[in-house]
Formats: structure tokens, C-alpha cells, sequence
């Protein structure tokens, strides 16, 4: 299965990452140990120990007097440095490399890599931007979902599903697309969503309720394959609302949720914890639902404004080539 070798994946931004603690990261069916010292350095290796396939994401790092850190195997205490190098006991000499580093490329807070695989398409600016002029609200949604990446991208870029998988969640009552803008490995979607009154009771379970419009309105900028920006205009401000995709595997793939914003009133700051919970239950509904879709199903029927989709077929196809025709026009 094809799982686009050669674009670039944001594993993580460095607010996800505690200080001298291993995390673990899987990508094109390999498991990696990442891990962020003192002096802010980013460092990832292949997970396994080469001594007796122990998890090193299950150990935990040891902090050196000058900032960095080493990752310790929890089965015998055997510590490896950022280039995969070990003392064994009683030795007193490091050994030559023992595991494969993955090679990261740090930008910013952003940290992207190639899965040791030659580049086909660039890493984009869009992230960089967004983090000069907003700010950051948090890391959300975090999950492992048993998909395909393919099939991943295809609901995020289903625009008839709002009003289905998240109607209980905003209210939406219908979609109103607008258009799509076809520029290759990059698009922008826009539509309009009505929502229905919230009761008082509504607005004291849901307080995000309280600043939803009576419609919604969506930009979606799409950066294939790793990237789906929601720009919003709230009455609390303006959000940047960065959906991640990272195939671990041919059978799933990772997500999580990136939130900017520039709010309009400090006391809107108050509500961060309620906006970064409101996207986490984006993110389970859309898990929910395709934990629920029967896999390879045949499509018999087709609904209108599915040109998003058609654009995810179109460059899945075609990768890293882009093929005519331009999906604006349909």
C-alpha cells in the first residue's frame, strides 16, 4: 500500500515533547525513541535495543551535566547517545553506533522528517507563518487511528460529513459549499455551515456553544499529504487550527491537532482548556467513524461538492507528480 514515500511529516511540535523523557513514534512500520533535553536538542533512534529488543521508549533518559541526554534501555540500564553509541558494562569504551538515528530536520518548534527516505516534495512554510503571528494554544487529539492513510485524508477532505459525524458537536444542520481552489499538492476549500440554537443547558455542557456563529464559516488550506488548516473567524478571535496525519503504518496511522489563535480579549483565554477539548472530540468523532466504515467498500453512489476527495485520489495517484485536470473547475 501506498503510503507516499518521500514527503515530509511533522512528528511533533516541541511543546508535546517533556524535557529528558522518551517518547514513542512510528512511521512507514518502524518504531522510534524521541526525546528533547535541557538544551532544547531533538533527538530520535530506532526503538529497539540491539541487545535484547527491549522498548528504550519504555526507559527513560539520563541527564549529562552539559545539558544533553542519553536514552536508557529498562531491561538492563544500557544508555545510547543521540548517535546510537553504548558503554557496555564493565567496558569503560563506547561502542560504535548500535542503532540508526532518523534524521529529523528541526524548524522552529517544528519537528519534520523523511522517514530516511530521499525527498519528493518540500516541506512547507505554512507552519512558520502561522507560528510568527499567532499563538499557540495547545496540542490536542492525539491518537492512533486503525486506518489507512488514504483513507484518512478522504474523510478530512469530505466536506459532506460535517453535518453527520459532528452535527451533536456544533449544531451544524447543513453544508453550504462554496468552492475549491486547485494548486497541486495544495488546495483551499471554502463552504458555509448554518447552526442550529443551543438551549442554555447546551451552552453550560458545551461553553464553546456560547461564541459559535449562527453560521459557520470554513477556509480549509489543504498541503497534501501531511496537512489540513481550518481558518476560522470567531467571535473570540482568529483561529488556525492545524489537523497532522503521520502513516506509521499501511494499516494506521497517527493524528493530533495543532491549535493557534489570536484572541480578541484576554478573558477569552480563559477558555483555552474548553476550545482544546471542543477539537479533541473533532478528532474522536472523526476516529469513531472510521473505526465504524466496512474497509475497501465499494463507492456506488457519489454526492455532490466531493471535489476534496477527488483531489486526495487525484495526488494519492499521481504522487509526487501532479496530473490535469484542475478539480477547481468541477
Amino acid at each position: 500500500m501506498n503510503m507516499l514515500q518521500g514527503a515530509p511529516w511533522l512528528l511533533a511540535h516541541k511543546s508535546m515533547l517533556t524535557v529528558d523523557k522518551p517518547h514513542k513514534i512510528s512511521l512507514y512500520g518502524k518504531d522510534y525513541v524521541l526525546w528533547k533535553d535541557r538544551q532544547g536538542n531533538i533527538n530520535a533512534l530506532e526503538n529497539m535495543c540491539p541487545h535484547m529488543g527491549a522498548m528504550l521508549s519504555a526507559g527513560w533518559c539520563q541527564a549529562k551535566p552539559d545539558g544533553s541526554a542519553t536514552v536508557v534501555c529498562p531491561f538492563h540500564a544500557l544508555e545510547f547517545d543521540a548517535r546510537g553509541c553504548t558503554i557496555l558494562p564493565g567496558s569503560h569504551k563506547q561502542t560504535l553506533p548500535q542503532l540508526a538515528p532518523l534524521e529529523l530536520i528541526i524548524q522552529g518548534d517544528f519537528i519534520w522528517s523523511y522517514g530516511g527516505y530521499e525527498p519528493k516534495i518540500s516541506i512547507p512554510n505554512i507552519l512558520n507563518e502561522i507560528a510568527a503571528n499567532y499563538e499557540l494554544v495547545g496540542a490536542t487529539g492525539e491518537c492512533s487511528i486503525a486506518t489507512d492513510l488514504r483513507s484518512m485524508l478522504l474523510n478530512m477532505h469530505d466536506y459532506n460529513h460535517q453535518n453527520g459525524t459532528h452535527r451533536e458537536l456544533f449544531k451544524i444542520t447543513e453544508v453550504q459549499f462554496g468552492n475549491f481552489i486547485d494548486e497541486g499538492h495544495h488546495s483551499h476549500a471554502y463552504y458555509d455551515m448554518p447552526t442550529a440554537p443551543s438551549s442554555l443547558q447546551e451552552k453550560i455542557k458545551n461553553p464553546a456553544l456560547s461564541i459559535m456563529p449562527k453560521v459557520l464559516s470554513a477556509h480549509l488550506e489543504n498541503h497534501f499529504p501531511h496537512l489540513v488548516i481550518f481558518h476560522g473567524n470567531l467571535p473570540a478571535g482568529t483561529v488556525a487550527q492545524c489537523h497532522l496525519f503521520v502513516p506509521e503504518s499501511e494499516t494506521s496511522t497517527r493524528t493530533y491537532v495543532l491549535l493557534f489563535a489570536r484572541l480578541k480579549h484576554p478573558l477569552f483565554r480563559l477558555m483555552r482548556k474548553n476550545f482544546l477539548e471542543m477539537v479533541n472530540v473533532v478528532v474522536e468523532q472523526d476516529a469513531n467513524i472510521l473505526s465504524n466504515i466496512y474497509p475497501n467498500a465499494p463507492q456506488k453512489i457519489k454526492l455532490n461538492n466531493e471535489v476534496g476527495m477527488d483531489w486526495v485520489h487525484r495526488n494519492f495517484d499521481s504522487f509526487p507528480a501532479i496530473e490535469l485536470p484542475n478539480l477547481s473547475t468541477k
